[in-house]
């Protein structure tokens, strides 16, 4: 149980919430009664996710309600209403059906917050193609690797972008038939212009009959070892969408609605994109990059009345200090959420203070699809909590052993933790509408991420004798840094296609404002000596191949990284040694020692 001072709810006034009592709400939601809430296609043609974000909203009589309040890196302005949405998005759908692309096909995204963004996902849906949305920061391989994987047959990018990260490696990626390019730039061989082949398209678009269970996005996540891992999900997702947009974001029709994450990351997609369309609400759009003065800006212009942003951002405010906030009319904000990391109670102080509001944290993962523990309106904020389940959601602590592995009764079922602050690793009952359906390609993957009928987080976790839930760490070597998931490996393998590096180690490293960054050791081939030069080549070489927000940020030279007999890189004995902690368990070290000369 936290020292820090407990909020209480509903002190800041504001209409009552959407989800009034937590206890009553758990006794009697159920997924049904959530899936009624919403359309499904006319005719009982099933259920698709475009439909309930935006075409249902223009056969309702609410098409000239703004969708889109988005405002360009330069200054520009352009409002874009759900019927403006539902038209773009059809010429999109038309488009790709004129390419001859089938349902099921890939369509993956490397743009920025632009317009024709919005249009190419709702499209896609409409088109029962999958979307797969990648970070418009990422370098050439790791595009190149996420391409491949999902055997992507259409690409929407910008000419720069094409340029830079594309074109150079074009020929090698087989399975991309069409790349359509957003904006202005010479359109090259190979590549065709947004107007040319959707602008000519008809806007009226009839989605065809799409199952619940058809797969609808394909979201790339590291993981420790390996190929990044593609975890598949459905249209009827759709329904915690929906269902965690009013009962933890507390959305309702006339809503201004601000979500920071990039659209290339999972929360871009459910909470920047699909749950504020399906409440009907405006959402901002802000192409621009973060600027503390012109956000606080932004947030009193555009009245904007629930803010859901990420520890990182929120981090970078407090670093700003009082001077941007200063004359800023926030009262229009009733809720502020955080998501990508644990948010400290300082920050959760600090929003109380400074917005007017605490920041309530809440967590979920790539593979859950939508927020699964949260703070909600109605209950206690308790500083430097996750939260509690989402009503629907059944969530336990397994019990480990000493390897990491669950620990199962005679039965062979797996033992829960049932005493309050004793850690475990976070479980939740699979079933839920937004639950990943697999791991592209790697069933004997995702069947590992489950202990009967538990889908394992990865994610180490404590619960008081309230019910709060307190994040304790990750249970693999996954860094999160800025709300990203990134995978050692990924990294690594960049390193040891340089000519200087015989071995690579890589870990995540605390940082105030990102709360982690990537650090790597290498090992260096004959005839390289380390140097502040050679660091910063190897940095740049990373930077280059995998793009700044998964390149590393510090680099140490070592020629005794710590390794198994197997050969395998020890990145917890790297941690212990950067950290200053103990080491633990050396038994399977094969080479290495804690006085072994670094450079640094």
């Amino acid at each position: 149980m936290s020292t820090i001072r407990q909020i209480e709810p509903d002190v800041h006034g504001g209409p009552p919430p959407n989800l009034v009592d937590y206890d009553e709400g758990r006794e009697r939601f159920s997924w049904e009664q959530a899936r009624a809430t919403l359309d499904g296609l006319p005719g009982g043609r099933g259920l698709n996710i475009a439909h309930e974000a935006v075409v249902r909203h223009v056969e309702h009589g609410r098409g000239d309600v703004v969708a889109l309040r988005w405002r360009g890196r330069d200054g520009t302005a352009r409002d874009i209403t759900y019927r403006e949405l539902d038209e773009e998005s059809g010429r999109f759908a038309n488009a790709l059906a004129a390419l001859g692309v089938e349902p099921g096909d890939v369509v993956v995204t490397l743009l920025g917050r632009v317009p024709q963004l919005y249009a190419t996902v709702i499209g896609t849906l409409r088109h029962r193609a999958v979307l797969s949305p990648l970070l418009s920061v990422f370098g050439p391989e790791p595009i190149r690797q996420r391409i491949d994987l999902a055997a992507a047959r259409v690409l929407v990018t910008t000419p720069s972008l094409y340029r830079r990260r594309i074109a150079p490696m074009r020929d090698e990626l087989s399975s991309l038939r069409h790349v359509i390019l957003v904006g202005e730039g010479d359109v090259p061989a190979g590549a065709v212009a947004w107007d040319a082949v959707v602008g000519a398209a008809e806007p009226v678009h009839r989605i065809p009959p799409t199952r619940p269970d058809d797969l609808a996005l394909l979201h790339f996540t590291s993981g420790t070892t390996g190929l990044p891992k593609g975890a598949m999900h459905v249209h009827e997702a759709v329904v915690a969408h929906g269902a965690t947009g009013s009962m933890v974001l507390d959305l309702r029709p006339g809503d201004v609605y601000w979500c920071t994450a990039d659209p290339g990351w999972v929360t871009g997609t459910s909470y920047g994109i699909v749950a504020p369309l399906v409440h009907g609400v405006t959402s901002v759009i802000d192409e621009g990059d973060f600027e503390a003065g012109r956000w606080y800006e932004l947030l009193e212009r555009e009245r904007v009345d629930v803010w859901y942003t990420a520890p990182t951002a929120v981090r970078m405010l407090m670093k700003a200090g009082p001077e941007p906030r200063a004359g800023r009319d926030l009262s229009a904000l009733r809720l502020v959420a955080s998501v990508g990391e644990p948010l400290h109670p300082e920050a959760v102080l600090w929003g109380e203070e400074v917005l007017g509001l605490p920041i309530r944290d809440n967590w979920w993962q790539t593979e859950t699809g939508g927020i699964m523990v949260a703070n909600y309106r109605c209950l206690p904020v308790r500083p430097g909590s996750m939260g509690r389940p989402l009503p629907g959601i059944e969530a336990v602590l397994l019990a480990r052993d000493e390897h990491g592995e669950v620990v199962l009764d005679a039965a062979g079922e797996p033992v829960t933790v049932t005493e309050p602050d004793r850690e475990g690793e976070l479980a939740l009952r699979a079933g839920w509408p937004s639950m990943f359906r697999g791991y592209l390609g790697q069933p004997e993957r995702y069947a590992r991420c489950f202990a009967g009928p538990w889908y394992r987080t990865g994610d180490l976790a404590r619960r008081d004798a309230d019910g709060w839930f307190w994040f304790a760490g990750r249970a693999d070597d996954v860094i999160k840094s800025a709300g990203h998931l990134i995978g050692p490996t990924e990294v690594e393998q960049a390193l040891l296609a340089h000519p200087a590096v015989t071995d690579a180690g890589v870990i995540g490293v605390p940082d105030p404002v990102a709360g982690e960054v990537v650090k790597a050791f290498v090992s260096l081939a004959a005839g390289f000596e380390p140097s502040d030069e050679l660091r910063l080549e190897l940095i740049g070489f990373a930077r280059t191949r995998l793009g700044p927000a998964v390149a590393p940020r510090a680099l140490a030279f070592d020629q005794h990284l710590p390794t198994t007999r197997s050969g395998k890189i020890m990145r917890r004995v790297l941690k212990a040694r950067e950290l200053g902690l103990s080491e633990g368990d050396l038994s399977t070290l094969e080479s290495g020692g804690p006085d072994q000369e670094v450079a640094r």
